[in-house]
């Protein structure tokens, strides 16, 4: 969805992963990560794999310094919450122009990863670990 943001188009982009939900905003710019209010840097804990996930649609497409990431993410851990960022910048992106949506379709970066934790079964330890079993 497009919007104005003090004159400037904004692009609006949603992903998920595992149980984190990250809202992504593209706003022209100068290239730079922003998660909750920090820089994107020190949210990730300056971890390159993390870094990389989150910018990777921009990388694919060349637009690494034309706009700012401004991200509003919850739930679950640092891994699921860069690629949830991923997503949310790749949909932005997509409607930014419906160009985009190839390459970004070929990468991989527009599928929404399905895996998420087993929930426990009763008479269990965990979702399939079972209790020590004893023939006598």
């Amino acid at each position: 969805m497009q919007a104005t943001d003090s004159g400037r188009a904004v692009y609006w982009g949603t992903g998920r992963r595992k149980s984190s939900v990250a809202r992504v905003r593209l706003v022209p710019g100068t290239g730079k990560l922003t998660i909750n209010g920090k820089d994107g840097d020190l949210y990730l804990q300056y971890n390159m794999g993390y870094l990389a996930a989150a910018k990777a649609p921009l990388d694919t497409l060349g637009l690494e310094n034309e706009y700012d990431i401004l991200v509003s993410v919850q739930g679950g851990g640092l891994t699921g919450q860069a690629e949830s960022i991923r997503l949310g910048v790749a949909r932005a992106l997509c409607e930014l122009s419906p160009d985009n949506r190839k390459p970004l379709k070929t990468e991989g970066y527009l599928t929404r990863d399905p895996r998420a934790k087993e929930r426990k079964k009763y008479g269990l330890r965990k979702a399939r670990k079972a209790p020590q079993y004893s023939k006598r």
